[in-house]
């Protein structure tokens, strides 16, 4: 008991820590896994804006020499991080329970009757030892419980299933907010030598969350208004204000200079090969992503719904309705940490809902850790109406884990990536089907141009291929990185290249550019990709570059040219060549039974193309290889609609 009462908060970050480990992926997953895996473990330059504290913990983690895979170690750090995060959010919690005036408001004591129980001492004699609820106890368990309400929420749970800047995001924000809970509540002379020193450690923690992702800077409305309202001198505000910054900057400045110097080295992943000054700026500050932020009304309209409707999912609704519990609770006791929140809150979903992207909810997650203190206090308020009742203690601790216990299997499912190798297998399967050093051009990077930067640059699987991103290809730092891992995929067409990367430069800098000459020359530079490699190195396109942008007029094949639907992905050939061969549809992917928009959207694409496929078999009689085709659709995908020609194959 004793043991518990000392280290709850730990425990309870353990017990999560360990429940994580069902739901782990043991691979690669959708978007940015396998990019940010390889970015660990070379310490290469991540996406913008960079995350190097990220990728500096996550390299020297991998080193340590587990019996793990690389990737496996990446999403384990991720579980750690989430687990840690739980720990200062209980330490957080309790700190607030107990500056709110509960505990000295509570039937504790001698108002509540407390089981007793004999024990012989050495002596003999059998003293009366107590077993009621400690002083803290009902203020620990309220926190426990808003602790695992937070851990087993949706998309804070899903963070620690894999490789994402995310985990480590929410592990410095409950960090932060912890010693900024302790600075806030300092006395006096609770440091009379260094006054200032608690403010220090928040500038500390404020800048090792800067140094991993720019959205930190969402806590700092939040911050500031704990931070003038403890200090309400103006002179000495802004005097530790100026030395909070005289350190803040200096950690920030320490880590974003890794990001040019690793570039500089050329490792494998150098994403904006930030190795000028220009490059640094835009890379650390987001610019490309700009365009997405505050676009348009209807889109923030479009982001606010989806946050309402997927707030009682996140939280399986029992545990949001603790937290609007708690949230009254807390406005009426403790008005200040109410304030607290709700700013954060607020600013949270804001600053969100106006960043018109896909995979929006992970910007949201400061939001549910707001939501998940005032869960706190309504766990501390139902705690609280079962001992004014003499409610025995078991009892309550059962009644109070109940919403947890169902937050957990319901969003259980949901976040389970255990079993998910449908990534992995299905980026190894589109390797494994071209020929020895063939190109790739493709944008499904959420499927498996981010996952193959881990199989090609970690596991060395098919580093042969040359995977050329297309809409990385707009970008003029994308070059270096083409040149630097498949040098003579550019060869006859860097005059092309140099006139694009000239109308590219207004554009990269905000000044003025012509939209048709950038065009004109970047669909110049596609063709050239293909002609001129062409009868060097195989060339495939990505069912999305067909269905997608040719019919858009985005993407022209060079004169003389054509595609056939090869297994994954267009083979390019010569106009005329006749039948072309393709590999049987044998690959196995193992495909999760929660099927998320990626996976859908992955089905989607490999079905269209094993049926174009069968079509084209048939064009040249091979009913046989046809039909092996379709019973591979059918088999594999049924939900998926064959048209009738293609199916009476199947009879």
């Amino acid at each position: 008991m004793t043991f518990f009462k000392k280290y709850y908060a730990w425990l309870s970050g353990f017990f999560v820590f360990l429940l994580y480990l069902l739901t782990l992926a043991p691979t690669v997953l959708q978007i940015d896994s396998g990019e940010l895996a390889a970015v660990q473990a070379k310490w290469g330059v991540a996406h913008p804006s960079g995350y190097p504290l990220f990728a500096l913990l996550g390299f020297l983690f991998i080193k340590i020499a587990l019996p793990f895979s690389a990737i496996f170690k990446a999403n384990l750090l991720s579980a750690v991080w989430c687990s840690l995060a739980v720990v200062f959010f209980v330490k957080s919690a309790v700190l607030m329970l107990e500056r709110s005036g509960f505990p000295e408001n509570w039937p504790l004591g001698r108002d509540y009757p407390q089981k007793r129980k004999k024990k012989i001492g050495k002596n003999g004699i059998k003293p009366e030892i107590t077993m009621g609820f400690p002083k803290k106890g009902p203020v620990a368990f309220a926190a426990v419980t808003a602790g695992l309400i937070l851990a087993f929420s949706r998309t804070f749970w899903f963070q620690s299933t894999s490789v994402e800047v995310y985990s480590l995001h929410v592990f410095l924000l409950c960090l932060l907010i912890f010693f900024l809970l302790k600075a806030y509540f300092a006395e006096k002379n609770d440091h009379e030598k260094f006054p200032l020193a608690p403010w220090l450690v928040v500038a500390v923690c404020l800048a090792l969350g800067f140094a991993n992702h720019i959205t930190f800077l969402l806590i700092i409305p939040g911050l500031a208004f704990l931070f003038f309202i403890k200090e309400k001198k103006i002179k000495e505000a802004v005097r530790k204000v100026l030395l909070m910054l005289a350190v803040f900057f200096p950690i920030v400045a320490g880590f974003y200079l890794l990001l040019p110097l690793r570039a500089s080295q050329y490792p494998m992943i150098n994403w904006g090969n930030v190795t000028n000054l220009k490059r640094f700026i835009q890379h650390v500050t987001g610019r490309q992503y700009n365009v997405w932020m505050f676009s348009s009304f209807e889109s923030a309209h479009k982001n606010f719904s989806y946050f309402l409707k997927k707030l009682p999912e996140e939280f399986a609704v029992v545990g949001l309705l603790i937290a609007l519990g708690g949230s009254y609770i807390m406005y009426k006791r403790f008005k200040r940490m109410f304030y607290f929140s709700m700013i954060t809150l607020v600013v949270t979903v804001f600053y969100s809902i106006n960043f018109d992207i896909l995979d929006i909810d992970a910007y949201f997650l400061l939001a549910y850790i707001s939501l998940a203190f005032f869960a706190a206090f309504g766990a501390a308020g139902l705690i609280r109406y079962f001992l004014k009742r003499k409610m025995n203690i078991r009892v309550i601790g059962i009644i109070i884990l109940i919403p947890v216990v169902v937050q957990f299997a319901v969003n259980f499912k949901y976040v389970d990536q255990s079993n998910n190798f449908a990534f992995h297998d299905y980026t190894k399967a589109v390797l494994q089907s071209t020929e020895e050093n063939s190109i790739i051009f493709s944008y499904q990077w959420d499927l498996f141009v981010s996952q193959s930067y881990y199989f090609q640059f970690v596991e060395n699987f098919r580093s042969d291929i040359a995977i050329i991103d297309k809409e990385l290809l707009r970008r003029s730092w994308y070059y270096d990185q083409v040149r630097a891992q498949h040098a003579d995929v550019l060869t006859g067409i860097e005059k092309d290249v140099e006139r694009f990367l000239v109308e590219l430069a207004p554009f990269e800098e905000g000044g003025e550019f012509n939209p048709e000459q950038l065009d004109f020359y970047f669909k110049k530079v596609m063709a050239g990709l293909i002609s001129e490699n062409y009868g060097k190195r195989e060339f495939y396109i990505g069912p999305e570059i067909i269905f997608d942008d040719m019919n858009r007029g985005e993407f022209v094949l060079p004169d003389g040219f054509t595609v056939v639907p090869h297994l994954f992905l267009y083979k390019v050939i010569r106009a005329g060549e006749g039948y072309i061969p393709a590999p049987l549809p044998d690959f196995d992917i193992r495909m999760p039974k929660q099927k998320s928009s990626y996976i859908q959207y992955m089905e989607r694409m490999i079905v269209t193309v094993l049926l174009n496929r069968a079509a084209y078999e048939l064009q040249y009689s091979n009913r046989d290889r046809a039909k092996a085709f379709v019973q591979k659709a059918a088999r594999d995908f049924p939900r998926f609609d064959i048209h009738p020609q293609l199916r009476e194959l199947l009879n």
